[in-house]
């Protein structure tokens, strides 16, 4: 813990959805601000150290954590990070001119020069929005997991996923998220390039500050999946200090390798594909380790014969 960590617990864990904003803002109080912005999102800010982390997420989710507090939150308490979240209530892609203008406010009155290193992140929205506002603050550096590039159906049509959200505009303020990297340090588009409306997303951020961490095999939310790999921490604290290198990437998420949800959707991938051996051998290698009727029933698939070990169980698989 350093010298600038905020020291309090957070009671937030099992509370309705009004009771945990009434809670949020009265423990937020006590550190920093909490700000409501419109009806549909709300700012809190931990002031703490030189490093500011900044991050958009959705309530829902948030709520949903082991703590349900916001991610940031964690960082406030062991690295002494000041911390500021932007919080939305429904699927707003935080497009709301009540945000732009608490930003706008933000960088007139000199906020993010205040801080000696800044990083936005996000995930699904909240990636989208951490490298869209990260125009705010130019030299941060921007950690986005899985982002849109724009809804615009003018330019991303091709992605039928969020129909109801064509409705939003992303052509005013604050609109095109490849476009509003351009003035960060270094951004980290994370994605999965199997799933071809991200790595179509993903290909839109062309800009030479950007890396691409490419991994493969996996669905769903990433921040939760990095977070139960134990390797979301040390990404962030790797992109807040610009090394989140390639190498880096890969070794915060060497646990996937061991991950059960990982290594099914790995084998059901390899087998959908053609690569039956690739699957036999990832069951091979899980059924050494303990039994998964899973992998079983994957072996008894493909006529592959089951280790002996497990060859009286293959019944009751």
């Amino acid at each position: 813990m350093t010298d600038h960590a905020l020291r309090f617990k957070t009671e937030l864990k099992g509370l309705e959805a009004s009771e945990w904003y009434e809670a949020l803002e009265e423990l937020v109080e006590e550190h920093g601000s909490f700000t409501p912005l419109g009806r549909d999102h709300v700012a809190t800010f931990l002031d703490a150290g030189p490093k500011l982390l900044v991050t958009f997420e959705h309530a829902e989710e948030v709520q949903e954590l082991a703590d349900a507090a916001p991610r940031g939150f964690a960082f406030t308490q062991r690295e002494g990070w000041s911390h500021l979240a932007i919080i939305s209530r429904g699927d707003s892609w935080f497009r709301d001119p009540a945000v732009y203008r608490y930003i706008d406010r933000l960088i007139d009155d000199g906020f993010f020069e205040d801080f000696e290193d800044v990083l936005f992140f996000g995930a699904q929205a909240g990636g989208y929005a951490a490298a869209a506002y990260s125009v705010a603050a130019p030299g941060a550096r921007v950690l986005a997991l899985r982002p849109q590039a724009t809804l615009d159906p003018t330019t991303a049509g091709w992605d039928n996923r969020f129909i109801a959200q064509r409705r939003l505009n992303f052509t005013d303020r604050y609109g095109y998220a490849p476009d509003m990297v351009d003035a960060s340090k270094q951004t980290y588009i994370v994605f999965n390039p199997q799933q071809r409306y991200d790595a179509m997303h993903a290909a839109l951020f062309t800009k030479p500050n950007v890396t691409m961490l490419r991994v493969m095999g996996v669905n769903g939310r990433l921040d939760v999946l990095f977070d139960t790999l134990g390797g979301l921490d040390d990404m962030i604290r790797a992109a807040m200090a610009g090394e989140l290198t390639p190498q880096r990437f890969i070794q915060a998420l060497a646990a996937r390798k061991t991950f059960a949800p990982y290594l099914r959707n790995l084998v059901r991938r390899a087998r959908d594909s053609g690569h039956a051996r690739l699957a036999a051998v990832v069951c091979h290698t899980v059924l050494d380790d303990g039994h998964d009727a899973f992998f079983i029933r994957q072996l008894q698939d493909m006529g592959e014969p089951l280790p002996e070990a497990y060859q009286k169980d293959a019944v009751r698989a």
